[in-house]
């Protein structure tokens, strides 16, 4: 070969070998919607640490257990949380069944989009009818049929994808990599726990078991010597702030060593997961800036997850604050 075609073809075997560079590296990078910025090697280097046998920092896999909110951690609560969204949409359905609900002024409410009356007053009555409505008085077979319907169907509107689709990837790739390093893996949300059991294993990769949430009494009967839970409305327990803590204590048994939240309702289970931890934790909140591909909120959220003692709490407690603008390099699964 002279020398003028080797020339030629040098170009070309450097472009080649970085191509090549570039594919193992990209293929050996666990989390590529991240930016290489410092919150996503925060999680690296704590993961590296905790799964690497004798080191210092080295976690039994057995106690290597991780807890994420959802809404607003693991898929967006704005312009609202998306079980509001299955309320709104059972409501128009019951109404168009049964028009004299429509004289209920909760239910007139709810149609009209007046979250101002809905929620009025300390306890929201208004919105615990409505949920009364769609959640209790049917059985659990009935409301996850109802759930898995509108689930199968319904999209998010800032997308116009289903709701699945509009998970955060990068929030998938963390629960993969903590997957892959022998880490158990539980949402723990103040949504209702039936609603999320619905869709958390095919979006998430969560058994429902492992899912935490918002709950109310059951009554077991036998319907036609068939076993069957009714749903009610009496008890309800809000499974947010310090009772997120006392639900991973209580049902899980065990203490997180990784906490992932968003919002001022996630900062009990950020104490509990890093404050006198006998092994090596981590506390990671997602904050909201990016009002170009989501919503940019913290303290004034669009309707909730408000975030204020939680991100001034941070520094102290050296939890990772994610910029969702600058460290995220994509936002949603579905794009």
């Amino acid at each position: 070969m002279n020398a003028g075609k080797k020339r030629l073809l040098m170009p070309l075997r450097l472009f080649l070998c970085s191509l090549m560079l570039m594919s193992v590296a990209q293929a050996e990078d666990p989390l590529p919607s991240w930016a290489d910025t410092s919150p996503k090697q925060a999680i690296l280097d704590f993961v590296a640490k905790v799964s690497v046998p004798n080191g210092k920092d080295f976690v039994p896999e057995q106690d290597r257990l991780a807890v994420f909110d959802n809404d607003g951690t693991l898929w967006p609560e704005c312009p609202m949380p998306f079980q509001i969204a299955f309320v709104i949409d059972e409501v128009k359905r019951l109404a168009a069944e049964q028009p004299e609900l429509a004289k209920d002024p909760m239910v007139k409410a709810t149609l009209e989009g007046d979250f101002k009356a809905l929620f009025a007053g300390e306890k929201h009555d208004g919105f615990m009818k409505i949920m009364a409505l769609t959640h209790s008085g049917m059985s659990s077979d009935e409301f996850s049929r109802r759930v898995k319907s509108w689930f199968s169907k319904a999209e998010y509107p800032p997308l116009g994808t289903s709701y699945g689709e509009a998970t955060y990837q990068p929030m998938q790739e963390v629960i993969s990599l903590l997957r892959s390093k022998g880490f158990q893996v539980a949402i723990v949300s103040g949504g209702g726990v039936d609603f999320m059991r619905q869709f958390s294993e095919d979006v998430y990769g969560v058994s429902p078991e492992w899912v935490l949430g918002s709950s109310a009494d059951v009554v077991f009967k036998l319907q036609d010597d068939v076993p069957t839970f009714v749903k009610q409305a009496s008890n309800l327990y809000i499974n947010d702030k310090v009772g997120k803590s006392v639900r991973i204590y209580q049902q899980l048994g065990r203490r997180p060593i990784a906490c992932f939240g968003n919002s001022d309702g996630d900062q009990s289970m950020l104490e509990y997961t890093t404050i006198d931890n006998p092994y090596k934790s981590l506390g990671v909140i997602i904050h909201h800036t990016d009002g170009q591909r989501e919503c940019e909120y913290d303290s004034k959220p669009p309707f909730s997850g408000k975030l204020i003692t939680a991100l001034e709490e941070a520094p102290k407690r050296r939890w990772v604050v994610v910029d969702m603008k600058q460290d995220w390099e994509a936002v949603f699964s579905g794009q």
